[in-house]
């Protein structure tokens, strides 16, 4: 690279890739009502999975305002809590909530994800806008307005990961939830495109943390609260765009110095396919597991195979898991496991809770059932192999499977058949399915947390599409509080 080009000074186009989401936020109106109905779903089980955490101390270690009895006039609620907060706080403790226990939904690209990590930037914004716009003597924001900001922050995070890989150089995904959140927020804030394209360009130049918390031999708590930070300082660039602090026009083209140069050796950034709603009409829910996605069928291959092999538990020989290669590359674990962070990314762990329990939930993940010698016994017999086909279908934009197969040997030479799944039950394949238990689902996490008449004004309005919509932000934030 001359010497010339690192030092002309002369401004340059803004970076089409800027620009492109800025004109997808400021100009495009979803009209699909499956993605308006997808969006709710995706709302209520966020929230119930936000809820759910409210039960682990290590979660709510880190809720609240940072600085303890802070006063917020008009501040944003946080659900399930009594907390009143800064928009950008609040940000934080929702997105917190939501990816705790990943449980929240999942997209599969060659950068993997949880659009709805976007929630908590959103629905912090949205509830601050509506009480500040109420005691401005102003219409505050209705929940079809945070719907809209849902699809397209699925939109943008799902359709960047589609072709744009953060973990092939070591960084995580969060970055696209801090690109997709300060988009749309700046949007719902009333920022112009201009001040998106300054906020988002902001986005793109913090960079991303490292995926080192993701993997052995540091696998931690941070993997739940990272999206929440990301969130949060989403809301923050987008108040300060909304200040009038400047963008960077070619934060991703510059030369050098820019973000393409610096972490993808110039491999241009570009949106495989135009904005519209398919990523949300195409999301992944985590309806009945709470395991990272890679490895949902691989424990309903187990739950499947539990009442064959549980009375033969001493008698195996062998447990081979025949997976994808995304999952091998990022689950695929043996040794010690630390923490219940350590556990849900472990393909091992999680089958070998499935074949032992015939079930999977949060405290299966715990110290206390952690403890069972078992687990770690059949960890020690199996092994991860990949099938090339599985890998195949996995990138297909036809089929976006998720494959796994469990078979085991028995000493005596025998075999259990060999399950597989090509698609778990989050899967818009199986959508007709999966609504009523991820309907189930909200309802069970409700009960963790509310009184029944509580519950009850919830699911009034969450279960009736126009109900939801017509209501007010503040209304609904309302429902769940404490």
């Amino acid at each position: 690279m001359s010497e010339f080009i690192m030092k002309n000074n002369e401004q340059r186009p803004i970076d089409p890739l800027l620009e492109q989401i800025a004109d997808y936020v400021a100009d495009k109106k979803i009209t699909s009502e499956e993605a308006f109905e997808t969006a709710r779903y995706v709302l209520l089980d966020s929230l119930g999975c936000g809820i759910l955490a409210l039960r682990y101390p290590e979660c709510t270690k880190l809720l609240g305002p940072i600085v303890p009895e802070t006063i917020v006039p008009n501040g944003c609620r946080v659900p399930g809590t009594s907390f009143v907060l800064d928009p950008v706080q609040g940000a934080f403790n929702i997105g917190c909530m939501i990816r705790w226990l990943d449980y929240n939904d999942t997209w599969l690209a060659a950068e993997w994800g949880h659009p709805s990590d976007n929630l908590g930037g959103v629905l912090a914004v949205a509830d601050y806008l509506s009480r500040k716009n109420i005691a401005e003597g102003k219409q505050p924001l209705t929940m079809r307005d945070v719907l809209h900001a849902i699809i397209q922050a699925h939109e943008i995070q799902g359709v960047l990961a589609l072709t744009n890989s953060l973990n092939r150089v070591g960084l995580d995904h969060v970055l696209l939830v801090k690109i997709a959140s300060t988009a749309v927020v700046t949007k719902l804030l009333g920022g112009s495109k201009s001040e998106i394209i300054n906020a988002v360009s902001n986005a793109f130049i913090d960079n991303a943390s490292l995926r080192t918390y993701r993997h052995a031999p540091n696998t931690g708590s941070r993997k739940s609260w990272a999206a929440g930070d990301a969130t949060s300082r989403a809301v923050l660039l987008a108040l300060m765009a909304l200040k009038g602090e400047m963008g960077y026009h070619t934060a991703l083209s510059a030369p050098r110095w820019g973000f393409q140069d610096v972490l993808f050796q110039g491999k241009e950034w570009t949106l495989f396919q135009e904005l519209g709603s398919y990523v949300i009409e195409n999301i992944l829910f985590k309806i009945s597991y709470p395991a990272e996605f890679h490895a949902q069928t691989a424990v309903e291959c187990a739950i499947e195979l539990h009442p064959e092999i549980i009375d033969r538990i001493e008698e195996i020989e062998e447990i081979t898991i025949t997976t994808h290669e995304s999952a091998i590359r990022i689950i695929d674990k043996t040794g010690p496991l630390h923490n219940p962070a350590d556990r849900d990314h472990c393909i091992q762990y999680i089958t070998a809770i499935g074949l032992l329990y015939g079930d999977l939930t949060a405290d299966h993940y715990e110290d206390e059932i952690a403890a069972n010698p078992q687990i770690d016994q059949l960890r020690n017999k199996m092994k991860v192999v990949e099938n090339k086909q599985f890998s195949v279908d996995y990138l297909d934009p036809q089929k976006r499977s998720i494959a796994n197969a469990l078979q085991i040997r028995f000493r005596d030479g025998t075999k259990t058949r060999q399950v597989i799944r090509e698609y778990p039950i989050g899967h818009r394949f199986r959508r007709q399915e999966g609504i009523p238990k991820l309907i189930e689902k909200f309802k069970q996490n409700l009960e963790t947390r509310f009184p029944r008449k509580q519950i009850e004004q919830i699911l009034e309005i969450s279960l009736s599409q126009s109900k939801l919509e017509q209501c007010t932000v503040n209304q609904f934030i309302d429902l769940f509080l404490i």
